[in-house]
């Protein structure tokens, strides 16, 4: 530890430290634009100079170390008008449109001109300009003459995004921070520059002039998307969500948050919303009220069961569904006697788990990783911002290898990080490679291997990495999740972990993939499961909060097998699945519902509304709820969400118990290849929201995923 004085207070910080951690440490503030506390020192913006004594000039905080007895003022005549001298050279060509910019209100230069700057300025020439450019949907290059070249957005390209798409060209006053070539930015957490850009050169091209940022209440949430559970502030106006921002939480996002998590609140507000509910009669749909939608479908279960059994009832469940309704949805269910339920819509293979799948370990030990085996993910895609954390390990020295097929591995940018080790395989050879791996880890033991496989040099290179350093995980993605031989490959993952000490999990899909199994949306005993359900099996369906056409393994084919079933109800917050439907019932997405989600780590994380409902839009615990009252099941008595949560095993604490997470498999090993490719949606299809966000869905990745789909059909 090293000990300094600053402004005359002694401070403790650890060697290597620079006076602007000590500053930190001791809650005092410098000015500064260019550094950031997840960024490195880049030292350009100058605004940060303080006085150390015995140094001739002032120092730049962010970039100065701190030695042994080292005195620091901060607010001394020196370093103030060091400090205005460098807040007169930012303004001289800065635009004076701040009645105009987005980032008014919430601008780090307008806050600091009011401190640092003066009322008048001694120069006279005319301001620098600089042309807009065009980078993409999401983010607004249009004012870049406000541009104070902090270079912030170029460091978090190449440091957290890892893809250095803005960069800085020319020199002096002709210096352009911009793209190469007129390409766009196409990062999935591009809009994490938005945030980090201290003036109102990078905006929101969604949000731009829709309003000011002091007209917006701020309200915390939580994404509904994928596994990471990323916290959120939806700011609000007039009951209409208007902006998505990070609200920071270091063990689950930091302060980062990805681009379907900022943006995707645009289909909120999409012309496809379903505002009332709708009966089909004669082939064409027609709006009634809810008393009369919720005894047609009360009636309709009642009939069915009574003529088929109750067997023949079941629910397809989004795992975007909150922990409250996935358990209401399995609540009502086996009150109607049927065990067919689930929430694996995308799986090939149903073996029961004796526990609660989940990550293994903690999401932020993801950042801190000495080795890690990924297996049959697109990492960078269908996880941004575990790719990112991963990718923080691999900067710090973390070998990272991945068994995966070709095309994942090997196209251009595939995870923005380098893959130490690959096992290039198809999908159906995968349990094959990770045989082999354990194989290779048998011959070094001197032990038998779990099941017959070759020790390749590319199995021996991940072997001999697995076996190395201390921190390591083999972490099972979505298309391992997915797979028709899933139960083999997380054996032969958990044989691995047990021999090199690595943990072993799942990234898992959805918002509440770890919740839909806490809440017991999956069958027992007889009950079918959604591969059975989605071939037709069924006389009443129920679809929770999905489409199956685009949300389950089985996709256009859906269409015809659920055609067939005598009723089917979809509850959903938008127009959906109507050519097979006969009852659309409106929910609340996540911003017009209290809920819970529970993330791969096991963090049960509640929200409440951040709006009212639109139209007549009704949460969905609330009309599980009368479903069942007017179904005569008993147990339905909830006033709240609160009160459906409290009845959930396991779901009483900020985490689920570890005695009830489990990763185990008594399945027997299965090399040979099974069954097609896993089904795993692209970024922006994974859920409704996504699909109906009309930026996400004119980003680069939205438009490669429709060539390639079409190109397949």
């Amino acid at each position: 530890m090293v000990e300094i004085q600053l402004d005359g207070q002694k401070v403790e910080v650890l060697e290597g430290s620079t006076v602007m951690h000590a500053a930190e440490k001791a809650g005092t503030y410098i000015p500064h634009f260019c550094y950031h506390k997840k960024l490195s020192i880049a030292a350009n913006c100058r605004m940060c100079l303080v006085d150390v004594e015995k140094a001739p000039k002032p120092m730049p905080a962010c970039a100065t170390p701190v030695t042994q007895g080292m005195i620091v003022h901060t607010k001394s005549e020196k370093a103030i008008k060091a400090q205005k001298g460098v807040m007169e050279f930012l303004l001289i060509n800065h635009p004076l449109d701040c009645p105009i910019c987005d980032q008014g209100g919430e601008c780090q230069l307008q806050d600091l001109a009011v401190g640092y700057g003066s009322s008048g300025s001694r120069y006279e020439e005319e301001k620098r300009v600089v042309f807009h450019k065009d980078v993409g949907p999401l983010i607004s290059m249009e004012e870049m003459s406000r541009c104070i070249h902090c270079t912030r957005c170029v460091r978090f390209g190449q440091e957290v995004a890892g893809v250095m798409e803005l960069g800085m060209s020319n020199r002096g006053e002709h210096a352009e921070i911009e793209t190469f070539v007129g390409m766009s930015v196409d990062s999935e957490l591009s809009g994490n520059m938005i945030d980090i850009c201290p003036v109102g050169a990078l905006t929101s091209k969604p949000f731009r002039y829709s309003a000011r940022t002091w007209e917006l209440s701020r309200r915390k949430s939580v994404s509904p998307h994928d596994s990471t559970g990323a916290n959120l502030i939806v700011q609000v106006k007039n009951n209409r969500v208007m902006r998505v921002v990070p609200l920071e939480n270091e063990d689950v996002n930091e302060c980062w948050i990805a681009d379907r998590d900022r943006f995707s609140y645009e289909a909120l507000n999409s012309d496809e919303r379903l505002t009332t509910p709708m009966l089909k009669q004669g082939g064409q749909w027609k709006a009634v009220d809810w008393q009369t939608a919720l005894e047609y479908v009360a009636n309709g279960l009642k009939q069915i069961k009574a003529d088929h059994g109750a067997d023949s009832v079941g629910t397809l469940a989004s795992p975007h569904s909150t922990l409250e309704e996935l358990f209401l949805a399995a609540s009502l269910m086996r009150g109607l006697g049927s065990d067919n339920i689930d929430y694996r819509l995308r799986h090939a293979e149903f073996s029961p788990s004796p526990a609660v799948r989940w990550l293994g370990t903690s999401i932020a030990s993801l950042s801190n990783l000495q080795r890690v085996l990924v297996v049959g993910s697109n990492l960078r895609k269908d996880h941004p911002l575990f790719a990112q954390r991963i990718r923080q390990s691999v900067r710090k020295g973390c070998a990272l290898s991945a068994i995966n097929s070709e095309a994942e591995l090997t196209s251009a940018g595939a995870w923005a990080m380098p893959v130490a080790h690959a096992v290039l395989a198809e999908p159906g050879a995968w349990a094959q490679a990770l045989a082999d791996v354990a194989a290779a880890i048998a011959a070094d033991k001197g032990m038998a291997a779990p099941a017959a496989g070759q020790a390749t040099d590319a199995a021996k290179a991940v072997a001999k990495s697995l076996q190395g350093g201390e921190r390591k995980a083999i972490l099972l993605g979505n298309a391992a999740a997915h797979h028709a031989n899933a139960a083999s490959l997380l054996g032969l993952a958990n044989w691995i972990g047990e021999q090199t000490g690595a943990s072993v999990g799942y990234l898992t899909e959805a918002a509440n993939t770890v919740g839909a199994q806490l809440a017991g949306a999956f069958p027992a005993g007889n009950g079918l499961d959604a591969g059975q359900m989605l071939a037709g099996k069924l006389k009443a369906v129920i679809l929770l909060n999905n489409e199956p056409e685009f949300d389950s393994a089985t996709g256009a084919s859906a269409r015809a097998a659920l055609g067939g079933a005598h009723m089917v109800v979809t509850l959903s917050p938008f127009k959906a699945n109507m050519d097979f439907s006969d009852v659309l019932l409106p929910i609340a997405p996540f911003t017009e519902t209290p809920g819970t989600f529970v993330n791969a780590e096991g963090r049960l994380q509640s929200f409440h509304a951040v709006v009212k409902p639109l139209g007549e839009t009704r949460p969905a615990w609330k009309v599980l709820r009368v479903l069942a009252n007017l179904l005569g099941l008993s147990g339905f008595d909830f006033e709240s969400a609160q009160d459906v949560l409290r009845q959930i095993p396991g779901a009483d604490g900020a985490m689920v118990p570890a005695q009830r997470l489990g990763n185990a498999t008594q399945a027997a090993v299965k090399l040979a290849a099974a069954g097609a490719a896993p089904v795993v949606a692209s970024i922006y299809q994974l859920d409704s929201l996504v699909r109906r966000a009309t930026s996400l869905q004119l980003t680069a990745d939205a438009r490669q995923a429709a060539h390639e789909e079409g190109a397949t059909a």
